[in-house]
């Protein structure tokens, strides 16, 4: 281990300071799955990381591509490089007393119920909407116990005001616009695209810390 990262102890206590003992103890206890790991999933698993939380399940089957570089938490000496593996290695920088579990698996309606049931918040990050559908059903479904916080609407260069956290149900939200896709707005940009994964970041620190919300 480098010698230059400070003591887990030192680490949590300046969590602590930061956030308060009764919230630092709720994120250290917790886990989260991010499913999908480019645009929104890295942002939001950096978040999480950064927030403290003791176990982070990182989830993708792809690689690192020239084209992620514009809004996806990946560096050019990582291209190439399956994403899991990419993200694993920048989250460790973050938060090397995190537990990061990586599965370089292609979620299915047949492997969600076991892959995710040690998760307490589901964040779901895909980028095509029948793999959006299909975990968010899935989940809704079969894991009834879960958070599950999926997004919607993130594309283009619209207002950022537009983005918001809207609850469905008392353990689903969605988080965007809910209209701006790439193909109603043409393009991906990293600010927008890093808001989206910020409503989803705070969500899941909000239900970690707080519960029902």
């Amino acid at each position: 281990m480098n010698i230059n990262i400070p003591a887990k102890e030192e680490m949590y206590h300046a969590l602590e300071v930061r956030h308060g003992i009764d919230f630092q103890k709720k994120m250290s206890q917790a886990s989260a799955a991010v499913c999908g790991l480019g645009g929104l999933g890295s942002n939001i698993a950096i978040a999480l990381a950064r927030a403290g939380i003791g176990r982070l399940h990182i989830i993708d089957f792809d690689k690192v591509d020239i084209s992620n570089l514009n809004r996806q938490q990946y560096f050019t000496d990582q291209l190439g490089e399956f994403k899991t593996k990419a993200l694993a290695d920048t989250l460790i920088r973050i938060a090397p007393y995190c537990e990061i579990v990586p599965h370089c698996i292609k979620l299915t309606e047949e492997n969600i119920p076991e892959l995710l049931k040690d998760d307490d918040v589901i964040c779901e990050a895909f980028d095509l909407a029948e793999q959006k559908a299909m975990l968010v059903n899935c989940v809704l479904e079969k894991l009834t116990d879960k958070y599950l916080i999926a997004a919607s609407g993130m594309a283009g260069t619209g207002s950022a005001n537009l983005i918001k956290t809207r609850q469905i149900t008392k353990r689903f939200f969605i988080c965007g616009d809910e209209e701006n896709g790439t193909e109603e707005a043409g393009s991906l940009v990293s600010a927008r695209v890093m808001i989206c994964a910020a409503h989803e970041a705070l969500t899941a620190v909000r239900i970690i810390t707080e519960g029902n919300i």
